[in-house]
């Protein structure tokens, strides 16, 4: 059970850590192709809902900088340190 557990604790980290990279990645201006079999943007972002729409209800923004996505950053960590 506690392998599950972490499983998908490093699986939501990794959703996460990629959803970061894209939105670095389109703020310096590199834009994936419109074409192609998968949008990345679309990807990462579907698997980051249900972990972030919860903390940005609770967390307002600062600025241009979604704080939110810190705190899932921590709040995974913490879950990580506890159960692995």
């Amino acid at each position: 059970m506690t392998g599950l557990i972490c499983l998908a604790l490093t699986v939501a980290r990794l959703v996460l850590l990629a959803r970061v990279v894209v939105s670095w990645l389109e703020f310096f201006g590199v834009r994936p192709p419109v074409t192609g079999p998968s949008d990345r943007r679309t990807i990462s972002s579907r698997g980051d809902r249900p972990v972030l729409r919860p903390l940005r209800k609770v967390i307002p923004p600062a600025g241009m900088f979604d704080i939110s996505v810190v705190v899932a950053f921590v709040i995974i960590f913490v879950l990580q340190v506890a159960f692995c």
